[in-house]
């Protein structure tokens, strides 16, 4: 058989109770040769031993830390071991459609591009409504009447929440300048270029920090819609779950991946792309448990004084949460670097 052009790479993202359904929707859709590495960041125990059984039997590589991982964390484990032209980074919590990776890979093929992304949909009806079909992520810089040049993030989403039916003649191949980690095919050489993902972004900003890097580093971008992806939404109320979801979007975790984007970049985080972050911080938790935990033990009463109450107490367990992880994680992750080590040397080398 032909050596495969791509490798996929399957990562958490912020749960891991939709593992099966995702990985099983990659095998049944996927009919042309690829290779599959799986970073498995502290998955319960049946999790855990669903993975190591589907390594088994279907022959890929199955990579795993006693720790929770950041995204970019796990991301960086498995570049090293990838052989192929092309890398497919995919969330463990994406559905994909029949022919997705083909679409993707004759589309890079024809535009040459560095990133190629599908048309990402958001929600529990698969194909539905859009979250992504690409997109535009560059800085601007603005001359102030005091001499001083300000820069500013540009962020702009195509089509998002838009009903794929309402805008279906209008979703054509177009080269943009973004792309999101939910499903992104990327040619392997370019981290040669650029080196490997940033890890001082822990939980946000990490999508926009690399379309930019790549960009500057002359990569180009394309969005490809006859390629189909979904991202379920929902999140399980078990305790691996929550402590996973909980510490991923982490009021520290994402305090620092804002502060050191700003740093990287030379962005002042009084602007509004940043203070608009800072007053929602944690909203993704209140949103994904608090707040439906409420309505549920309520039966639907949840007044605003309970609320706010909740949101309190939650801020001060989410603390505990990070704290407890940050002291713990040295411990567990020196062995795992060590082993790693070699690998990535070999493929900074190569």
């Amino acid at each position: 058989m032909n050596k495969p052009q791509v490798t996929i790479v399957v990562s958490p993202r912020e749960r891991f109770s939709f593992t099966r359904e995702s990985l099983e929707s990659i095998y049944d859709y996927t009919k042309i040769p690829f290779e599959l590495i799986y970073v498995d960041g502290n998955s319960p125990r049946k999790i855990k031993q669903y993975l190591q059984e589907k390594s088994h039997e279907k022959g890929f590589k199955l990579i795993r830390t006693e720790y929770y991982l950041s995204p970019n964390q796990a991301r960086n484990l498995a570049i090293p071991h990838v052989d192929t032209e092309y890398l497919l980074f995919v969330d463990n919590d994406v559905l994909v459609s029949p022919n997705w990776l083909k679409s993707l890979l004759e589309c890079a093929a024809e535009t040459q591009a560095t990133v190629v992304c599908p048309l990402t949909c958001i929600g529990k009806n698969i194909g539905e409504t859009i979250h992504l079909a690409g997109g535009e992520a560059h800085i601007v810089e603005k001359l102030q009447e005091d001499g001083t040049i300000k820069r500013k993030v540009h962020e702009k989403h195509y089509f998002v929440n838009r009903k794929v039916v309402d805008v279906k003649s209008q979703l054509q191949r177009q080269k943009c300048e973004f792309a999101e980690f939910h499903c992104m095919l990327v040619r392997k050489e370019i981290f040669h270029r650029i080196g490997f993902l940033d890890e001082g972004l822990f939980s946000t900003r990490e999508h926009i920090d690399f379309c930019m890097t790549v960009n500057n580093a002359g990569g180009s971008f394309y969005c490809e819609p006859t390629s189909v992806v979904t991202y379920i939404t929902g999140l399980k109320w078990e305790l691996p779950e929550l402590s996973f979801f909980m510490l991923r979007w982490s009021n520290a975790w994402e305090v620092a991946s804002l502060e050191y984007f700003a740093k990287k970049w030379n962005l002042a985080t009084q602007d509004k792309y940043f203070q608009k972050r800072y007053k929602r911080m944690g909203h993704r938790r209140h949103q994904g448990f608090l707040k439906p935990f409420l309505r549920y033990f309520t039966l639907g009463w949840n007044p605003l004084w309970l609320e706010k109450w909740a949101i309190a107490i939650e801020h001060k367990i989410n603390k505990l949460i990070t704290d407890n992880y940050a002291k713990n994680l040295p411990q567990k992750q020196q062995l795992s670097e060590i082993k790693s080590m070699e690998k990535t040397r070999e493929f900074v080398t190569d």
